[in-house]
């Protein structure tokens, strides 16, 4: 599940459900995460160039930020409803039914299993549906309500406010199709169908560009983009499930309904802490400038790349071991906790380092085109070297988080989300006066900052801590490191921007690549020299699946 502290912009994809793959040296189960994995790379890439479009097309205007504040409301109630449910309730209940029809004994009962599967999933998207469309009726009757919570009438243009009710009339339908389409790809993880539900988010991301690129500068291009890669998305995974017995069956009182919703409830009080805490910062936003929720969406995506590859990745590769070992394996629990943090470390800081190195490079780069001007590029450098301050505390906080998930504690996760939210929003009220939009990316860093100490100490107090695991060691070794890479790419962009044409995109991309190239060739160097154990195997296992 995506964490519940992590506040996204509204204007980005649903977060690809991050199963729990059983790890063996089955081929099947390697496939499998292979595909999960391009499948999460071609979304982040492709959402990287729906960003550049937008900037190309609309720059950091406040026409943009209106359809920002519109396209939160179908996103935030797709994460409300559906998207943090999946992975805690969805998948565990489906498995349930499906692994049940994978161990029976004989052909009848093997059958009646995949009844009961089908039962359930049709009984879930019935009643989902009904609801679904219950709350996008309310929304298209509440829509200024709705713009004014979220701060549309903070804009110094009025006219923008009209505009983001009209947009937002027009993306709330798709909170429908994002939600049907996770809960199939609930049912198909359950089924270990994942090929075409690992490329969802790919598509809504291509859908999106493609929508832009064909009705350009037309801001309404990117709402329907959105509504039909929502639709899309559930085309997507229809193929997968032919052999499924689907229909309507409106049935609230199934059995299978009361065990989700049990599931999900110490899940969605954080969520809706989470929602109101975006809602809140994009007022806040919207009260320091008219492009301010524009530099906060384009930041915020670079910001996610890293922490989305390496989270999602580690996820996958260390979720299932946790939760096997959770049940009365405590050192092997510990030692498999304590080296998914050491890898995290080891990834995220570089990147970090990295990307606060070339913050403006990398923006100019990518969106320092049509619209998008210099000094929007500043800004937009500034606010994410700012945000960058909490990636580290993010992507530790995050395996934090899956380990508790692994042993079925979902309460404290939660409740510590609900303490460092409420923390985020004191620190950004108390600073927006002083800093104006850098206090929500101020109070960002400090809400990942707390929810990570205080998930330490509940680690320390109920599992004693990881002492011995040589996890501060590691801390240490990757933070010199990762020094060391910032501080190579830094210099050698400064170098480039004087040696080559200002402005130019082969400039812009030749100042990219070399100096990104110079920090992983100084990284490459620190890593045997500070034995950096992580990195080393990291390196041992591509040159294998190379050879391979």
């Amino acid at each position: 599940m995506k964490d519940a502290t992590l506040i996204e912009p509204p204007n980005l994809p649903p977060a690809e459900p991050q199963v729990p793959i059983p790890l063996s040296q089955d081929s099947g189960v390697v496939r499998a995460a292979a595909v999960l994995a391009i499948g999460n790379v071609a979304s982040r890439v492709l959402g990287l160039a729906r960003e550049t479009v937008k900037a190309n097309l609309f720059g950091a205007s406040g026409l943009l930020s209106a359809y920002t504040v519109a396209a939160y409301v179908p996103a935030s109630l797709f994460d409300l409803i559906i998207g943090g449910m999946v992975n805690s309730s969805l998948v565990p209940v489906f498995s349930d039914y499906a692994g049940a029809a994978g161990h029976a004994a004989g052909e009848t009962e093997r059958r009646r299993h995949w009844d009961e599967l089908w039962d359930v999933a049709s009984t879930f998207l019935s009643v989902a549906t009904v609801f679904l469309l219950v709350v996008v009726l309310l929304v298209e009757l509440f829509a200024p309500q709705v713009a004014w919570l979220i701060g549309a009438r903070n804009f110094q243009d009025a006219e923008l406010e009209i505009i983001s009710i009209r947009l937002m009339r027009l993306a709330t339908p798709a909170v429908l199709f994002l939600s049907l389409s996770s809960i199939l790809t609930g049912l198909l993880y359950a089924l270990k169908r994942f090929t075409l539900p690992a490329f969802t988010a790919a598509v809504f991301n291509g859908t999106i560009v493609v929508a832009a690129l064909v009705w350009p500068e037309q801001i309404t291009s990117l709402v329907w983009g959105l509504l039909l890669g929502s639709i899309l998305q559930v085309v997507l995974q229809l193929p997968a499930l032919r052999d499924a017995r689907l229909r309507w069956h409106l049935n609230w009182r199934h059995p299978a309904i009361g065990r989700i919703l049990r599931l999900y409830t110490p899940i969605v009080a954080g969520l809706v802490i989470n929602q109101l805490a975006i809602a809140l910062s994009y007022n806040l936003a919207t009260r320091t400038g008219d492009a301010s929720v524009t530099y906060m969406a384009y930041a915020t995506t670079l910001y996610q790349f890293p922490l989305g590859l390496v989270v999602t990745a580690l996820s996958i590769a260390t979720l299932p071991t946790l939760a096997q070992q959770a049940g009365g394996r405590l050192a092997e629990f510990k030692q498999t906790l304590a080296g998914g943090l050491r890898l995290v470390l080891t990834l995220i800081l570089p990147a970090a380092a990295g990307l606060f190195a070339l913050a403006g490079p990398i923006v100019a780069l990518l969106f320092e085109h049509g619209r998008f001007t210099p000094q929007d590029t500043v800004t937009t450098a500034l606010v994410l070297r700012v945000y960058l301050f909490g990636l580290p505390f993010a992507a530790v906080d995050q395996m934090l988080v899956f380990a508790s998930y692994a042993r079925q504690d979902t309460w404290r996760p939660a409740l510590v989300g609900v303490v460092s939210i409420l923390f985020y929003l004191g620190v950004a009220v108390a600073l927006l006066e002083s800093l104006g939009l850098l206090s929500l990316m101020v109070a960002d860093a400090a809400k990942h900052v707390l929810h990570t100490l205080i998930m330490l100490w509940l680690l320390e107090r109920h599992l004693g801590g990881l002492a011995g695991h040589h996890v501060w060691s590691s801390l240490l070794k990757s933070l010199a490191a990762a020094a060391l890479t910032g501080l190579a790419a830094y210099g050698l962009a400064i170098l480039a921007s004087h040696w080559l044409p200002a402005g130019s995109f082969f400039a812009r991309l030749t100042t990219v690549a070399a100096a990104g190239a110079a920090g992983l060739a100084v990284y490459a160097l620190a890593v045997p020299l500070l034995d950096i154990q992580e990195a080393r195997s990291l390196w041992q296992v591509a040159r294998k699946k190379m050879r391979r």
